[in-house]
């Protein structure tokens, strides 16, 4: 297909899928020549972006035109729906047209209706990081495709210290890779807590101190955390998936559920003896603490993504965390 439509919020994800593309479709000699980006922000970049598209590719190789995370499957003028109609279907040999998008594709918009008949689209989606077996598996595939040879114990002590950042994860898999360059033995636990920041790890940490209710470890946990540059986002992001787990386990056990095969099924927890564990961390919280955390981590959310102050907002929601399981 002459046409391409990338969204999801994994970012790097996309960028290595673009990069095949660009890699398969443009002369280097000719690159210049034949690769447009056309940002955003720019004035009519939907419409400069189907008119560079068909002008076929100067010298070898093909053209590729990339319109940046846009909008044309949210909203569509009729000047630019018109354009898309008479357009993508006569793009000429050789000619692609790439779209990206951070945001779900609307079903519903006519624009969204011809790409579809034109377009290959993919989505390139985070694994929500309580979703730990596919996390896994993911760390796993990675690994394999880097050529890093890991441990089980290694995929996921990894996991746990990367968590859905693809990018980070790929970083640390390269180091990995170069330090076992020369070796066939697969690398143990040692090497990667040698090696590897577990950022992730502390984000658990910073849940179970809020979940005890001990405001000084959590606030000094939480500075860590910030020093150690994780972006806030992805620390509530872990906070919110771990009291959400907690609060399913709670939930169902206090229902009268006490099969940990149902419970895991029910979580997506791909290993039933986590369930034990969950049930002993959660034995001290009740169902009414667990239920009201979950306001105030959303509340944090979109606070960070309105541009509150980072480090003020953080530490004001996780000393108000840490009251509320503090509640007898």
């Amino acid at each position: 297909m002459p046409v391409y439509f990338y969204w999801g919020e994994d970012d790097f994800a996309i960028e290595k899928a673009i990069a095949v593309v660009r890699d398969r479709i443009l002369d280097p000699l000719w690159t210049s020549f034949n690769y447009t980006v056309l940002p955003p922000d720019l004035p009519d970049a939907p419409i400069q972006a189907l008119n560079q598209v068909m002008t076929p590719p100067f010298g070898a190789g093909g053209r590729l035109v990339w319109l940046v995370n846009t909008s044309l499957c949210q909203q569509c003028s009729d000047n630019v729906l018109s354009e898309l109609e008479r357009t993508v279907p006569v793009i000429p040999e050789n000619s692609y047209l790439l779209l990206t998008s951070s945001r779900k594709p609307d079903e519903r918009l006519k624009s969204t209706k011809i790409l579809k008949k034109f377009a290959e689209f993919r989505e390139f989606s985070l694994i929500p990081p309580w979703k730990t077996e596919l996390l896994v598996q993911s760390v796993s595939q990675a690994a394999q495709t880097v050529g890093v040879k890991l441990t089980h114990s290694s995929v996921e002590m990894l996991t746990d210290a990367v968590g859905n950042n693809t990018r980070l994860l790929y970083n640390e898999l390269e180091k990995l890779r170069l330090y076992a360059q020369g070796s066939n033995q697969p690398l143990n636990t040692d090497a990667v807590a040698q090696l590897v920041r577990n950022t992730t790890q502390n984000n658990l940490q910073l849940a179970v101190a809020i979940r005890t209710g001990d405001t000084a470890k959590a606030l000094a946990i939480l500075t860590d955390i910030i020093n150690a540059c994780e972006p806030p986002l992805r620390v509530v992001a872990t906070l919110i998936g771990q009291f959400r787990t907690w609060l399913w386990v709670k939930l169902m056990v206090e229902s009268g559920e006490r099969n940990p095969q149902v419970i895991a099924k029910a979580l997506e927890i791909g290993n039933p003896n986590r369930i034990y564990y969950l049930q002993k961390e959660i034995q001290s919280v009740s169902v009414e603490q667990l239920i009201a955390t979950l306001p105030i981590l959303l509340d944090l959310e979109v606070s960070l993504k309105q541009g509150a102050s980072e480090m003020s907002a953080l530490q004001t929601k996780v000393i108000e965390l840490c009251q509320v399981c503090q509640r007898t």
